[in-house]
């Protein structure tokens, strides 16, 4: 079984197109598929932003995320790899790619299939179990390895920008920010710049605006 969070069905039909340059794996796919009275198997002239895209690879390389990404362009949100071999790096590089889901060929029985489908229809993604463990060890080893010693995280803002943009939303200016944090006039300055440039937001206002919005002050 893979791992996903619970879908509200629907009557409608869910379309699945099958991306692959085998068409002996298309075909066996496709049989899979056919057999679930919900599902309606469509070819590339009826893409459309709704269509579930089951890309089928032998391993993650770079073909296969050129095919990824083909589809995301085309504005397919919804796709899922399946994929004969995967390590750690390419299991990253699928999800970096764009695909909402990852299923191994050996575990893709017509039950799982309809579960990853499932799933990547109503917006959400699907591992296996041993692949989500692992995804989430390498988040992990990231964030102690990589960010932790650069004083960042996964979080929108850091630490040091929410304590800057706190202090801006009590009406003091940034001289007086320095001061308070014991932070040179620029460095303020710079931490405003770097959050309102990462956001694409116009000013200091804005940032403090969409700091106040999300909660964070």
């Amino acid at each position: 079984m893979i791992a996903t969070v619970p879908t509200v069905l629907t009557t409608d039909r869910i379309q699945v197109f099958v991306a692959t340059s085998d068409p002996v794996s298309r075909a066996g796919i496709s049989s899979q598929l056919r057999a679930h009275h919900r599902l309606e198997m469509v070819d590339e002239r009826q893409l459309d932003s709704d269509v579930v895209a089951l890309v089928v690879a032998d391993q993650m390389d770079e073909e296969t995320a050129q095919t990824i990404r083909a589809l995301k362009r085309r504005g397919l949100e919804r796709v899922v790899l399946i994929v004969t071999r995967v390590d750690d790096s390419g299991l990253l590089s699928a999800l970096e790619a764009g695909a909402r889901g990852v299923l191994r060929r050996s575990q893709a029985t017509p039950e799982n299939l309809m579960e990853a489908v499932r799933a990547a229809a109503g917006g959400e993604g699907a591992l296996p179990p041993d692949l989500l463990g692992r995804l989430l060890d390498q988040v992990g080893r990231l964030q102690r390895q990589v960010l932790n010693p650069r004083g960042l995280s996964f979080a929108v803002l850091t630490d040091r920008e929410v304590k800057v943009l706190k202090l801006l939303a009590e009406g003091l200016d940034t001289a007086e920010v320095g001061r308070r944090l014991f932070y040179s006039e620029r460095t303020v300055k710079n931490i405003v710049h770097d959050v309102t440039s990462r956001l694409n937001l116009r000013n200091r206002t804005q940032a403090v605006a969409y700091a106040l919005r999300q909660g964070l002050i």
